[in-house]
């Protein structure tokens, strides 16, 4: 609990500087010659990663051998596969929503990863219930809500909305990274 509070302190400090840098591109760096130099990392999962171990570099308590980023590549997969690579029908359930989630090869494992990791995470919060179970090529989860007024914006939200609620994916990928538990 400890490891999360400071993972939690982490982003509370580093999120602002993020924030300022979010909606605009600021003018490109020169190198010593004086020649610009970009600074986008190219891709999203190098750029999560980057972020990581820049806060690991800059932190003098972590624990090098502890360190797995191998093991946060693997979940930033899983997530880039959930996201990009699954196919998803939903139907209305009493109080809520079913989500099918299925994929073929490595995109069903990483959908049951998933469904079940953020399941297990964010079930009971803000009255939402979450009910995952295994299905063929992939995962149900079943979504309700205590409050009806909360049902126009699951709806909206769909499945990957839903996925995507509470901030702990950077916290999670910190821990990860840090050697502190499965990557889902």
């Amino acid at each position: 609990m400890k490891l999360f509070a400071l993972a939690v302190a982490v982003l509370l400090i580093v999120s602002p500087v993020l924030a300022q840098h979010q909606g605009h591109h600021p003018a490109p760096a020169a190198n010593q010659g004086g020649q610009a130099q970009p600074h986008e990392p190219g891709q999203s999962a190098f750029a999560a990663i980057q972020e990581i171990v820049a806060l690991l570099e800059a932190d003098p308590r972590t624990d090098w051998s502890k360190v797995d980023i191998e093991a946060l590549r693997r979940h930033l997969i899983d997530m880039s596969n959930v996201t990009l690579s699954s196919q998803i029908v939903a139907e209305p359930v009493e109080r809520g929503a079913r989500y099918t989630v299925t994929g073929v090869g490595p995109d069903r494992e990483s959908i049951r990863r998933m469904v079940t990791a953020h399941a297990a995470t964010m079930s009971g919060q803000d009255g939402w219930r979450f009910v995952p179970a295994e299905y063929p090529d992939g995962a149900t989860l079943s979504v309700t809500v205590d409050d009806p007024r909360d049902l126009p914006k699951l709806r909206a939200l769909g499945f990957i909305g839903v996925m995507t609620r509470g901030m702990h994916h950077q916290a999670h990928h910190l821990m990860i990274a840090r050697g502190q538990g499965p990557h889902h």
